[in-house]
């Protein structure tokens, strides 16, 4: 089985080009999905926190907010996203609930991205995003060991280098077929927890 993982980080904001703001295609995805968390986004939630607790650092609480727009990528990702040399997995469909983009390797489009948990769930705060793909499906433990191994996403997930001074206060996970999505956030979420989905 070929395991591809696709995990890529924010590290600088530049200005937006016009003609990189709309991929072809036209999403469907509903933006007002349930935002419960499944029993596998729980564990990933969980082995997240784990993890962190290893390297002596707190629990970051799951996040409504930040859970709807990670549910959103990750189900517009499966639905819409082809991999290509220009558009990398941060890029977003064009649809009626958000605006769309092609996120290119030099960044480009940091601010369509970063400004999703606003423009989608009214979290007003920056959200960063890391994105794993499996040719199979997506699990908790493979996603979270591709995330590990990267020497650019690992130090997201434990604060470590450029992440070292920020206080992650919200964090939410989405796993939808070949995709695992996370988001983490500084703000507390003022819509509060996402609840395990019944």
């Amino acid at each position: 089985m070929i395991l591809y993982t696709f995990i890529f980080l924010l590290l600088n904001l530049f200005g937006a080009d016009a003609s990189e703001m709309t991929p072809p295609v036209v999403s469907s995805t509903p933006v007002d999905a349930a935002i419960c968390l499944s029993q596998e986004e729980k564990q990933l939630h969980e082995i997240i926190n784990a993890y962190r607790k290893t390297k002596k650092l707190k629990a970051v609480p799951i996040s409504a907010s930040l859970t709807q727009v990670a549910k959103a990528h990750a189900v517009d990702l499966m639905d819409n996203y082809k991999k290509s040399d220009k558009c990398n997995p941060h890029s977003w469909s064009k649809s009626s609930k958000w605006s769309g983009c092609c996120y290119t390797n030099d960044h480009k489009q940091a601010a369509c991205m970063w400004d999703k948990p606003k423009e989608i769930a009214g979290y007003e705060s920056p959200g960063y995003e890391i994105v794993y793909w499996h040719s199979a499906a997506a699990q908790p433990e493979g996603a979270l060991k591709g995330w590990q191994k990267s020497k650019s996403h690992n130090p997201i997930i434990i604060n470590d280098g450029m992440w070292s001074k920020v206080d992650w206060n919200a964090i939410g996970v989405a796993i939808h077929e070949q995709y695992a999505v996370v988001w983490f956030g500084e703000m507390a979420d003022p819509k509060g927890k996402a609840a395990v989905c019944k």
